[in-house]
């Protein structure tokens, strides 16, 4: 069975090389047909749990798990419900049910929405996890060995952290092929740092509440395979704020054409804003992660509030 993600463009980034004062390449998760990196891993768990003869799935998500699992669902010929949090996006929603799936809206938090979701699951149906699953993990783990192919072996990854499924899939990938010394930045923005907590308090800590716009980084906690990954590998925890990441995602449409979520423009402010931890990197390659639930509108809307 081929699989439901695409092979996405490494492409060589001028604007974001010049901006960061290093060269930076872009890994463009944000093709992928549902619009985010979730389909690697979620398209691979869909797969085996179909093999495995599940007749439903049944997912929690912010938005882009829940799109993934629906196109997958659709592509696999299976049904797919999604409970979502209030604070998803109505595009988000739309399209979900625009892949066909069923959408409920429960609980003001991902968490909340999850506990609904778990509970509904049948001995006939699989729950896809929107993070914490390594299938999942293994699934995103493809993408490195995109990279590794492409010749580039770049001085640092960058990446955005929700509940840290990318994280714990681009480890894993760069341990496969050996590149244990190739440092990962995991960046969160403020109200929604719950792995830069973690790993200042030595401990997998849960947050309050969520505060951020970046709904999609919205996990109260990470998996507990992120973190302990942060004791495992070269990785270097940073917080950006709303507007900086709303900022980046307004710059990269102009650079790129490419419309990403705060989720994402998280990881860009670092480039962009040249964080003071970058000058030790002698290259960077940003993962793209996307975001389907946004439009320049809002990106716009955000702009103005903050």
């Amino acid at each position: 069975m081929n699989p439901l993600h695409i092979e996405t463009p490494l492409v060589a980034s001028r604007a974001l090389s010049h901006a960061a004062g290093r060269p930076t390449w872009l890994k463009l998760e944000a093709v992928q047909p549902p619009g985010s990196y979730k389909l690697r891993g979620i398209g691979h768990a869909c797969q085996a749990y179909a093999r495995r003869g599940a007749r439903r799935f049944i997912s929690s998500s912010g938005g882009n798990a829940g799109i993934a699992v629906a196109y997958s669902g659709r592509q696999l010929g299976i049904p797919v419900l999604v409970i979502v949090p209030e604070s998803t996006s109505d595009t988000a929603k739309g399209l979900i049910l625009q892949e066909g799936a069923e959408v409920r809206v429960h609980g003001a938090s991902w968490h909340e929405a999850n506990v609904l979701a778990q509970s509904m699951v049948s001995a006939s149906d699989a729950f896809i996890h929107p993070f914490d699953d390594p299938l999942l993990w293994q699934g995103h783990s493809t993408m490195v060995d995109e990279i590794v192919r492409a010749g580039v072996r770049p001085g640092v990854i960058i990446l955005s952290v929700g509940g840290g499924g990318l994280l714990c899939g681009v480890i894993q990938g760069l341990h496969r092929h050996g590149w244990t010394d190739v440092p990962v930045v995991a960046v969160e923005t403020v109200g929604a740092d719950s792995l830069a907590q973690s790993v200042a308090a030595g401990e997998r800590i849960k947050l309050a509440r969520i505060t951020s716009i970046a709904t999609t980084l919205g996990a109260l906690q990470v998996c507990e395979q992120a973190f302990s990954y942060t004791q495992q590998h070269p990785v270097t925890s940073l917080v950006v704020s709303d507007q900086a990441a709303v900022r980046a995602c307004q710059r990269f449409i102009t650079d790129h054409r490419i419309v990403t979520e705060p989720a994402c423009g998280a990881s860009l402010a670092v480039l962009y804003d040249r964080a003071p931890e970058m000058p030790r990197y002698e290259s960077a390659l940003v993962i793209v992660c996307g975001g389907a639930g946004v439009s320049v509108q809002q990106l716009q809307r955000w702009s103005d509030e903050l």
